[in-house]
């Protein structure tokens, strides 16, 4: 995973500390806080910045939910395919499970073949280019808190780059004044925008308990095409559902909940 995806990784911490390097070179509110001795708020925002770098190469590098074959779990506590179905009641349920038609492994309930990480993901939400990593049950929640300080990083940065903007007696000096910094506002701006809508969405999403990929085809999803339109068997309301979602860390047999709630004992 870390050879395939090392130029897309090298490429975002590049760009992140050369906007930070830009914004403390040229004359920006951070510069001049240092240059008056107020370390406070440049040593904050280089905080920010490495959280967020922090951030990335853990929601990108971690596993984010594979469903184990037998050869992944040498030494490791494995459910076969029997506990598989004492723990979950199959003739309670509508939807049994199945096999991958990729990898053949026993697929659970809300899980997903991802093709290109040529894994079953847990809870598979959508798999991200920007991280090259899917994003699924175990780092779901770190994905959104990567883009909650994220979204602190670039708004910081972006304000930052505007204060820096210098005035000049003609627009050709002007902008070789300011060449850099409009750069760093555009590719800023830009991040903001995208960040800002994916947060917006994953927010809502953990809200609702349910994920990009049943959210877009809940069509051609088994247990979700023939429920009406706007019924969610996961939804146990926006509290527990947002508490379920950053505090709950185990896997969670969805096939039983999805019983409960189609027998209406939830």
């Amino acid at each position: 995973m870390f050879k395939s995806g090392c130029f897309v990784r090298t490429a975002h911490v590049i760009l992140t500390w050369l906007i930070t390097l830009v914004l403390f070179l040229h004359n920006t509110d951070l510069r001049r806080c240092g240059e008056r001795g107020d370390v406070l708020q440049p040593l904050m925002f280089s905080a920010v910045v490495l959280l967020s770098v922090l951030l990335y190469f853990t929601v990108s590098l971690m596993d984010p939910g594979f469903v184990l074959s037998d050869d992944d779990t040498q030494g490791r506590p494995v459910v076969r395919d029997e506990e598989l179905e004492t723990m979950i009641p199959q003739e309670q349920s509508s939807v049994k499970q199945r096999r991958c038609g990729f990898c053949f492994l026993l697929q659970p309930m809300r899980a997903r073949h991802c093709r290109t990480c040529q894994r079953c993901v847990r809870r598979f939400d959508h798999h991200c280019p920007w991280i090259h990593n899917c994003v699924g049950e175990r780092n779901h929640r770190w994905f959104l808190l990567y883009l909650c300080v994220q979204f602190a990083a670039v708004c910081w940065a972006l304000q930052a780059a505007c204060s820096g903007v210098a005035f000049a007696s003609s627009w050709p000096l002007w902008f070789s004044r300011n060449g850099f910094l409009l750069a760093a506002i555009g590719v800023t701006g830009v991040f903001s925008a995208v960040v800002l809508l994916l947060l917006c969405v994953h927010l809502y999403l953990a809200s609702a308990n349910t994920t990009t990929w049943e959210f877009m085809s809940r069509h051609r999803i088994v247990y979700l095409k023939h429920r009406d339109s706007e019924e969610n068997p996961f939804d146990r309301g926006v509290v527990c559902n947002l508490w379920d979602f950053f505090c709950v860390c185990g896997t969670v047999a969805w096939e039983r909940i999805y019983s409960r709630r189609a027998n209406g004992t939830v």
